[in-house]
């Protein structure tokens, strides 16, 4: 086969990086619905669980061809699927106590085959940690890419055409299984399919990964994305990004740190999944804490309104000195940022050392009092609630009162005019 001229004439390093961006984004593809069904772990277990599959393949064939070998770490990988979801359907083991039983066991017995029946023969046991990416430019050809990439690839494609084959059944069964079941759609049959695709893509990555590392390429990718969306397809474009980013970013650290590649791919994917942890606009923890310094602050700036609007009520000079303000908001550095907002924004002013009312803040804090009186007297009226015990939650309810709910409470009180205190419902 003739390969076109820019294949041709690629550099080691690129086949490398393109050995390890298909295998991540193959990962990706079934890691996704592994993440979704809280099933993180059974890409760990079948790497553990495949090890009698691959010296049973060894001992029928007397060979180390890498089709022997898949043949057997696939159907070993079938059958400790089979063998967890048994003991979880009908055992009713717990579903991550059956899936610990079969991949130990299985483990287990491959470790006595090798000791009983093999000796003489070598196992790498950096390729089980680390892989051979490294090798992948010097392995053999298919089709005229390197042997790792090829059976890749191979997997990659077929992931993908069983993902858009089945989409809307594997969607539904890895948000709800009993739902899919309910309205006709085979859940089992779906899982051990999944399963299926996970036990090959793990196999068709032990060579350039090795069987450790393929665990991270399942799962960190997906759990970056996973908190960077909340729909499915963007989901997985997402972890076909990153698992891509992580390659190439893996590629030039373990360059640069002279280190191993694979490893340095995975550490990139755990780099990724921090930053998400951190800055995930929903979930992130910075974004996080973000959103609550802003709705503490927005909360201090509504209290300091209506605060001074009650004032004024009760024509107390109708100001307030900025001593006082801070007092009464416990003196935090917070309210004091709440006061240069709102002076910052035209919402109140200062005469020498008083605060003030503009217009414009005393119509925000009138609807924030009307909000809170409305609510009290809904909970007075609608549900029985003594005069001292509705300042609280209507203080707490007030800032998220809009003008629609405000309509709504209006149509179902019986009085808007008065609260249940005798004060007046500001229009």
């Amino acid at each position: 086969m003739q390969l076109p001229v820019t294949l041709a004439t690629l550099s080691p390093d690129a086949w490398i990086v393109l050995t390890g961006a298909a295998t991540n984004v193959a990962c990706a593809l079934v890691g996704c619905f592994l993440v979704l069904r809280r099933m993180s772990l059974m890409g760990d277990a079948l790497s553990h669980a495949v090890l009698p599959g691959l010296v049973l393949a060894f001992l029928f064939s007397g060979s180390l061809g890498i089709v022997s070998l898949f043949l057997g770490a696939a159907a070993v990988g079938l059958l400790s699927t089979f063998l967890t979801q048994t003991l979880h359907q009908y055992a009713r083991v717990p579903s991550d106590a059956s899936m610990g039983v079969v991949f130990t066991s299985l483990f287990a017995c491959g470790v006595i085959l090798i000791k009983k029946y093999i000796n003489g023969l070598h196992f790498d046991i950096a390729c089980v940690y680390e892989g051979s990416l490294e090798l992948v430019p010097f392995t053999d050809s298919l089709a005229g890419l390197p042997r790792p990439l090829f059976t890749t690839l191979v997997v990659l494609i077929v992931n993908l055409a069983l993902v858009l084959a089945f989409w809307k059944e594997l969607k539904l069964s890895s948000f709800d299984a009993n739902l899919a079941t309910t309205m006709g759609y085979p859940s089992a049959a779906l899982h051990y399919l999944l399963m299926t695709m996970v036990a090959v893509t793990t196999v068709a990555s032990f060579e350039a990964v090795g069987s450790i590392l393929v665990v991270a390429m399942l799962i960190v990718p997906a759990a970056t994305a996973h908190l960077l969306c909340d729909r499915l397809a963007v989901m997985i474009a997402i972890s076909a990004g990153v698992g891509i980013a992580a390659s190439v970013l893996g590629y030039w650290a373990a360059v640069y740190c002279d280190t191993n590649i694979a490893g340095m791919m995975t550490v990139a994917s755990g780099v990724l999944y921090g930053l998400a942890v951190l800055f995930s606009p929903r979930y992130g923890i910075c974004s996080t804490l973000l959103r609550n310094l802003s709705m503490s602050i927005r909360v201090l700036r509504e209290d300091l309104l209506s605060m001074l609007y009650r004032i004024e009520e009760l024509d107390a000079s109708k100001s307030l000195t900025a001593a006082k303000a801070r007092a009464a908001l416990d003196s935090s550095w917070l309210a004091r940022w709440a006061i240069a907002a709102l002076a910052r924004t035209g919402r109140i002013q200062r005469v020498g050392d008083r605060l003030q009312l503009t217009d414009a803040g005393r119509d925000d804090a009138r609807q924030l009092v009307r909000s809170h009186r409305l609510w009290e007297t809904y909970l007075v009226e609608h549900l029985g609630m003594p005069l001292d015990h509705v300042h609280e939650p209507a203080h707490r309810i007030e800032h998220y009162i809009d003008d629609r709910i405000r309509q709504e409470l209006e149509e179902n009180l019986e009085t808007t005019e008065q609260d249940p205190h005798g004060r007046e419902i500001p229009d």
